[in-house]
């Protein structure tokens, strides 16, 4: 099974080797018809501390690297 790639903007790094990115995924209401946004937030593992916050970066599933990360970034 292929790993899941997505695409954020870190908004935290404050934490060593790990990055807190915001996914944003748009999709249209079903009764509506309005476009609705929605973000998420992932923790992310980022071994050489390189990533700061406003930075666009693509994430990748992991197996777990500790309790609440279960991805890393992938670097561009």
């Amino acid at each position: 099974m292929p790993k899941r790639i997505l695409q954020g903007v870190v908004t935290s790094n404050q934490n060593a080797q790990t990055v807190t990115v915001s996914i944003e995924r748009r999709f249209k209401h079903p009764l509506l018809q309005k476009t609705v946004r929605k973000s998420k937030k992932y923790r992310a593992h980022d071994e050489n501390n390189q990533f700061n916050v406003g930075d666009k970066v693509r994430i990748q599933e992991c197996p777990p690297k500790s309790k609440t990360k279960r991805w890393e970034v992938i670097a561009e």
